[in-house]
């Protein structure tokens, strides 16, 4: 989507705009939707929420295929896959604790989820980059609109007990603000948000690739689809790190260190000018971002309460996702007027400026975190 509308307007700043309108409604939905994936048939929801993102994917191959598409009818369209995603997110990372039977296992499950969920999110635009500079736009959105088919059959296949929930017997509002009291009262829980918070906002380069691809290396669709294919590698390399690691224990340090390797990898692209270093670049930085969002995503599930647990991961979807839009404006804005090298260098600076902090911060909160971790049998 970014390289279609790239190709259609040639302006960076309407990168940031679209993609801000786009992901701005999971930003000011979360914090409902958190509190209802505590309250609702997370499973429902779910199948709900994919047969609505099908039918949006569906309708945007078709406007491309047809070549009618228009920018208007993609900023809809990303408004309405916004809003759908704001209540997915929470009810999927949620949802895997009610399918785990034995208690040991949910570490287990929670890693491999989250690796699942941000793998897909590196990996999945790699795909698609590469398959762009192949086939075009309409296909790769077809591909994707089909692909719900597969989704939806494999959750209407699934055999799930329907959980007992009690009735609300407070107004949202406040349940509301007792998940975000909660969330930002436990350090750790609230430093591991503000840091998601920091990358997805100012690390937001995949904005800016469709300018960096054409502009900076002179290249065309494939070159942006092999520097997108590249993060996508180096994503799937982390993802075996993570999924290869019996215990879900030592995580605190990998956050900062992928946060740090993802933030230096930005500042060495910003500065590179030939294909092949910025592709190798491209796999260090898929690589880092996908180990801190993955981990974190894991941390932050093994110590968040049970019924608790969808209002905290409304918060995770707004830090990665919510902010999005905010930096990818931000981004574009920036581009206009430093250019696409200097925003992908402050970008990376933030970044490595925030592991920092948050490295400074770790043995303050492995005290607090410990009795959480140390208690339960399957994080021993």
């Amino acid at each position: 989507m970014p390289w279609l509308v790239y190709k259609m307007t040639g302006s960076a700043f309407l990168l940031g705009l679209i993609s801000f309108a786009g992901q701005l409604p999971t930003f000011l939905l979360a914090p409902f939707a958190g509190v209802l994936t505590d309250q609702l048939n997370r499973y429902r929801v779910l199948v709900t929420t994919q047969v609505l993102a099908m039918v949006a994917a569906l309708i945007l191959a078709i406007l491309t295929l047809m070549g009618v598409i228009q920018i208007w009818h993609i900023v809809v369209l990303s408004i309405i896959l916004g809003g759908i995603n704001a209540f997915d997110v929470p009810s999927r990372h949620s949802f895997v604790i009610e399918m785990v039977d034995r208690k040991e296992d949910i570490g287990n499950a929670i890693a491999l989820n989250s690796l699942m969920f941000n793998g897909a999110r590196l990996i999945g635009p790699s795909i698609a980059g590469i398959l762009l500079a192949t086939t075009g736009e309409g296909i790769c959105f077809l591909i994707n609109a089909v692909s719900y088919v597969f989704v939806i059959a494999s959750l209407l296949m699934m055999k799930v007990k329907d959980k007992e929930r009690k009735k609300p017997e407070a107004h949202i509002f406040r349940h509301m603000k007792e998940g975000l009291d909660y969330a930002f009262g436990f350090p750790p829980i609230k430093y591991l948000l503000l840091l998601l918070t920091l990358v997805s906002l100012m690390g937001s380069y995949q904005v800016l690739m469709p300018v960096y691809a054409s502009e900076v290396l002179k290249g065309g669709s494939d070159t942006f689809g092999f520097l997108m294919g590249a993060g996508g590698s180096g994503a799937l390399i982390g993802a075996l790190y993570l999924a290869s690691r019996e215990s879900v224990m030592k995580l605190g340090r990998l956050i900062p260190a992928s946060t740090a390797l993802f933030g230096t990898g930005l500042i060495i692209l910003s500065l590179s000018r030939t294909f092949l270093l910025s592709l190798i670049l491209m796999s260090f930085i898929g690589l880092g971002l996908m180990m801190h969002t993955a981990a974190s995503n894991t941390v932050l599930q093994t110590i968040t309460d049970d019924d608790k647990r969808g209002r905290v991961m409304s918060f995770y979807t707004m830090a990665i996702m919510g902010t999005a839009p905010f930096g990818s404006l931000l981004a574009g804005t920036m581009a206009k007027f430093l250019g696409t090298t200097a925003t992908i260098l402050i970008g990376g600076l933030s970044c490595v400026a925030g592991a920092y902090f948050f490295m400074k911060k770790l043995p303050e909160l492995k005290n607090v975190v410990r009795p959480v971790y140390v208690t339960p049998d399957n994080l021993k």
